[in-house]
């Protein structure tokens, strides 16, 4: 027995000094990782179903687009390979590069492409515009598919490729052709990551590993166009709601990117040699009022608030630096950018409570409850909801603030009820250029009359405004339109707009391709290790 005792630890030695002396290419390597602190918890996996970041940036993990923005924002061909237009803009061709595929090894077709477009249309501004000038997606082969317009639409590559909102992902047509009344639950994408929904831990971690059967762009990665393969074999979302956990463990490496840096978190880390700071793109704050109950059914209590808001106090509320933020921004469109217009802003220049105060008078708000909806675990979110409280409860508005955290928001705001029955009548939000700078991309300015949009906004001027100004042509008839549209949207105030800063990402130096992180998105396939 005792023989048999050394000979079994014998062996167990040798094999041990065995395995250790094999080369490192022999043993199993450990996966490639990049660890992406969220700038909130995933919950809804439907891109076409909510504007919501968090779910945009989980759709551009695992779909890909017909066409995409490179880093210079001109759209360029992504699953198409080719396309033509006739020379009155009416009648398209689109051919889809060969061998596109799903995650699941099944080819993506010409079917697929159109039916998640129609899907897209039915909910989306461009999209909708698009129908209203007789878009007709059809299907002529596997490959090819055909666009036929009633009259010319000159913003049909810019739909194509737009880039949030609601992005035109690729779907299988038999999920592209279910309801869009609810989020579609399964995922299947033909884009660089395959979803891991067996290591989700919703309120934890998200999982995504590199998609065996993702067909890239020879193209080198540009905004969000070109090559998407990804240099990670994977990448975890982790969401930590705690800034001082997030930004110990970036500093630690125990994580690669903090996606959205709390402001307070800036300055201090602009000292770490160990730590990039970089810029996430303009972005504007939303107040979005509920306009399908009172009090902000009626728009002169929009105005009242309108006139009560500090655009200057609210961005010191959120904590950016001075450097980062703007005393005042008059468009609705972001200031500096080609929209850029101060039309119907002056009344509002100055924030004015007393004034304010009277004009809620004069509307005659009798005293409802306004119940607004606090995020608990978005750092600059939660004080711009705070501001907002502080705002209304200035002029005399009943304030019932709720709090949760922002995923729950994000399924709270879709309700229509009565805000005594579950609704809502107010909650903040952020945009980034790409959803503000126009009044098609944006998408308060955007929604028409009938739309699904939180918040339910309408106005017929608005409506026909902006088709005026999408069909103008001449340069100086268009900007005449967009002034006209912006004042009147100070008349009718869809959403008011709480002031214009600079998002920041914090990252590790030890990666690279920093520089191609776009717009505040997360493009993590042009990430890479030094």
């Amino acid at each position: 027995m005792k023989r048999r005792t050394l000979g079994a630890l014998a062996a167990l030695a040798l094999s041990t000094a065995f395995a250790a002396s094999l080369p490192a290419h022999a043993q199993t390597p450990q996966p490639k990782t990049l660890k992406v602190v969220a700038h909130a918890d995933l919950k809804i996996l439907d891109p076409t179903f909510t504007t919501a970041y968090i779910s945009r940036n989980f759709g551009y993990m695992v779909y890909d687009t017909l066409f995409a923005q490179d880093a210079s924002g001109k759209p360029q061909p992504q699953m198409v390979e080719k396309y033509t237009a006739s020379k009155d803009g009416k009648q398209w061709s689109f051919t889809l590069r060969p061998n596109l595929k799903f995650s699941d090894g099944s080819a993506v077709t010409s079917a697929d492409a159109v039916a998640s477009l129609q899907r897209w249309a039915a909910r989306d501004s461009l999209g909708r515009a698009m129908t209203a000038s007789g878009a007709e997606w059809k299907a002529t082969d596997a490959r090819s598919f055909t666009l036929t317009l009633a009259e010319p639409f000159g913003m049909v590559l810019d739909a194509l490729a737009k880039p949030s909102g609601f992005p035109p992902v690729v779907l299988p047509e038999r999920l592209a052709k279910m309801p869009a009344t609810a989020p579609l639950t399964e995922v299947l994408g033909s884009g660089p990551y395959v979803f891991k929904r067996d290591e989700w831990v919703p309120g934890n971690k998200a999982v995504f590993v590199r998609n065996p059967n993702y067909v890239a762009r020879s193209e080198p990665p540009s905004g969000l166009a070109g090559s998407k393969k990804s240099n990670f074999d994977r990448v975890e979302w982790l969401y930590l709601p705690d800034a001082n956990s997030a930004v110990a463990a970036l500093k630690r490496g125990e994580v690669d990117i903090i996606e959205q840096l709390p402001p307070d978190y800036i300055a201090p880390l602009r000292t770490d040699t160990g730590v990039k700071i970089g810029s996430g793109g303009a972005y504007q704050g939303f107040l979005v009022m509920n306009q399908l109950h009172p009090p902000f059914n009626n728009p002169k209590v929009r105005q009242a608030l309108m006139q009560a808001v500090s655009q200057e106090r609210f961005m010191a509320a959120m904590g950016f630096p001075l450097d980062m933020r703007m005393a005042y921004c008059a468009t609705y469109f972001i200031c500096g950018s080609p929209n850029d217009t101060a039309a119907g802003a002056e009344p509002y220049r100055k924030a004015d409570v007393a004034k304010a105060k009277k004009m809620l008078a004069d509307a005659g708000y009798k005293g409802e409850k306004v119940v607004l909806l606090v995020p608990s675990d978005v750092p600059y979110l939660n004080a711009e909801a705070l501001m907002a409280a502080q705002t209304m409860k200035s002029i005399g508005l009943n304030v019932d603030a709720q709090t949760m955290d922002w995923a729950s928001i994000g399924a709270r705001r879709a309700k229509r009820d009565a805000p005594d029955a579950g609704g809502w009548n107010m909650y903040v939000t952020v945009a980034g250029e790409f959803d503000a700078n126009s009044p098609i991309s944006n998408a308060y300015l955007s929604a028409a009359c009938g739309n699904t949009l939180p918040g339910w906004p309408c106005d017929k001027q608005l409506d026909d405004l902006r088709t005026a100004w999408l069909k103008e042509t001449v340069p100086a008839k268009r900007k005449e339109l967009l002034d006209a549209f912006q004042a009147r949207a100070y008349e009718a105030v869809p959403y008011i707009n709480a002031g214009q800063y600079s998002a920041a990402f914090a990252a590790r130096t030890s990666l690279k391709g920093l520089d191609k992180l776009w717009s505040g998105m997360p493009t993590v396939w042009a990430l890479d290790r030094q």
